[in-house]
């Protein structure tokens, strides 16, 4: 271009604030238009549900950026309350109508950033319609809520969908003194992660005081005074004084359909790895595009802030002359549940099987820091990786501390191509009051590394449907833990005294070992492997067996 560019850029919050400032930082000359349908062009829609509990007090606090300080700072042509409501690609020009006056105008550009995110999803349902029936997108729809809000202490409200924002919402409400009752048609909580790892999260909201459905949906709405009725599937009725559907979000392509942009097989409009749609001039970011999954490269729809920020970054930098490129989005995400925290990065069990893909797991408990250290309590870490190579899949962990450091790590260590075997020398922070010599990575490395050389083999809790009598159960606790609990059927022999009483194992059986927590399971296996037994361990023993019985029990 023999001019400084005219760059305008459609939607704001994540992606298009981001494309904007990232454009004005490094080029002064050019011509920056920012187009936004609501009143605000830059907020926090991540801390919504906190101030609809009272958490974050003051409304402003959500204000990122206001019109005004992008004008100041920016130099930006920030037009709020405009509606893009059609792109001409030939022309290379916008029909934008003014939502305050009501006229339209053109508006030409050299090159166009999309950002229009994605809208929540409201099922065609007998009485959606009805006002007090809400979604939670933005502040109006913040404002909406608390407007319709009982009293602190009394009423209740009903949540649909146990994703992200309605556990967000759920503890928002129940901190306000509302009752809560959150449906779920899926049979476990928080659907993009694995069932075996979110039990504890069902266990933590029902001590709360939520009253957790899960399996079950809700059918219809309707008036019952001042009482919104809802109907759920078998027939039952629930009284509440709102409810929120939080069943997804469908990514916003009708400007870019109706221009004749490509979509992706997933529905989200197509980008390369520039974020250029199928149109050179006209780039896309956010919740509206399909990106491609880190670990399978397969296409997919992730909507999270993190990649949004540096999709709009990355479409500035490509519109100004540089060669930035996209690496793919990883999923990594965190979530706080009263007193506990869930995180995770790349794939999960149920996505690895449903791409037919090869895996191994280990699942460890370590405490967030040195047990002699008060304060010290465990987190559930389970790691995914290829049963070859050791490359990292995926990773999950819940826990009261510690949790969101780890996925972290997990999570750099995926990014930078790292495998299960890089994670036992991974040096990382050591003093009692934030970890132990051996941190919980490096710990779930050297599980994983023993399977991957094959110093021990696993067996898995689903075998035990299917247990054959040339099999035996051995629990190598002590007798006291034994007694407390333990599998059906299981001889209890303690690892300290193993070595004394082999010939009370028979040699024509495959002996499956558990201990409580995977470790002295371990080590079991190796003394009966290097006997001539033929042995597997269940990696995170006992716990892991009440986790997976869990979730084939707790609804």
């Amino acid at each position: 271009m023999s001019r400084a560019p005219r760059i305008v850029i459609v939607g704001g919050v994540a992606g298009g604030a981001s494309a904007a400032a990232r454009a004005r930082r490094l080029s002064e000359e050019a011509e920056i238009i920012l187009l936004e349908r609501g009143p605000q062009v830059s907020f926090a829609n991540c801390g919504l549900p906190y101030h609809l509990g009272g958490v974050i007090p003051e409304r402003s606090s959500l204000l990122v950026q206001t019109p005004e300080r992008l004008r100041a700072r920016f130099a930006l042509d920030v037009r709020v309350r405009s509606e893009v409501t059609a792109i001409d690609p030939g022309r290379r020009s916008l029909n934008v109508k003014n939502l305050e006056t009501g006229e339209s105008y053109q508006q030409s550009y050299d090159a166009l950033v999309l950002s229009p995110g994605a809208a929540p999803i409201r099922p065609p349902l007998p009485g959606i319609d009805d006002p007090r029936v809400f979604t939670l997108r933005n502040l109006e729809d913040m404002d909406g809520i608390l407007a319709a809000l009982p009293s602190e202490g009394q009423g209740r409200v009903l949540i649909v969908g146990a994703g992200y924002i309605g556990l967000e919402l759920a503890e928002s409400f129940r901190h306000r003194g509302l009752e809560v009752c959150l449906l779920e048609r899926l049979p476990h909580v928080l659907g993009v992660a694995d069932a075996d790892m979110v039990a504890p999260l069902q266990a933590e909201l029902r001590r709360n005081g939520v009253d957790l459905r899960l399996g079950i949906s809700a059918t219809a709405f309707g008036g019952c005074g001042d009482q919104l009725l809802v109907r759920l599937e078998g027939g039952e009725s629930l009284s509440c004084d709102l409810a929120i559907l939080c069943v997804g979000v469908r990514p916003e392509t009708r400007l870019a359909q109706e221009a004749g942009l490509a979509l992706g097989s997933t529905g989200g409009i197509l980008v390369d790895d520039q974020m250029r749609t199928s149109d050179p001039h006209i780039f896309a970011v956010g919740d509206a595009i399909e990106v491609r999954d880190f670990v399978s490269e397969a296409p997919a729809l992730i909507p999270l802030a993190g990649p949004a920020n540096r999709q709009g970054r990355i479409a500035a930098e490509v519109i100004l002359g540089r060669d930035s490129r996209y690496k793919g989005t990883q999923g990594t995400a965190v979530c706080k549940v009263f007193n506990l925290t869930f995180a995770m990065t790349g794939m999960t069990e149920a996505a690895l099987q449903r791409r037919g893909m090869s895996f191994r797991k280990i699942y460890i408990y370590p405490p967030q820091h040195a047990t002699y250290y008060p304060g010290a309590q465990p987190m559930s870490l389970k790691l995914l990786f290829e049963p070859d190579l050791g490359r990292i899949l995926g990773a999950q962990a819940v826990g009261p501390e510690g949790v969101d450091k780890r996925i972290d790590v997990l999570a750099v260590a995926q990014r930078a191509g790292l495998t299960v075997l890089d994670l036992e020398d991974l040096e990382l922070c050591y003093a009692p009051p934030f970890g132990s010599a051996k941190d919980p990575i490096n710990m779930a490395g050297f599980v994983a590394a023993n399977v991957l050389r094959g110093d021990v083999d696993l067996w898995e809790p689903e075998e035990l449907s299917s247990l054959a009598g040339s099999q035996l159960l051995l629990d190598v606790r002590s007798p006291a833990e034994n007694a407390n609990g333990s599998i059906p059927e299981a001889t209890c022999i303690p690892v300290d005294t193993l070595r004394a009483r082999l010939a009370e194992l028979p040699r024509d059986k495959e002996i499956l070992v558990f201990c409580q927590v995977g470790l002295r399971g371990y080590l079991a296996a190796r003394i009966l492997a290097q006997h001539g037994y033929r042995v597997r361990n269940l990696s995170g023993g006992y716990r892991r067996y009440q986790q997976w019985q869990a979730t084939h029990i707790i609804r």
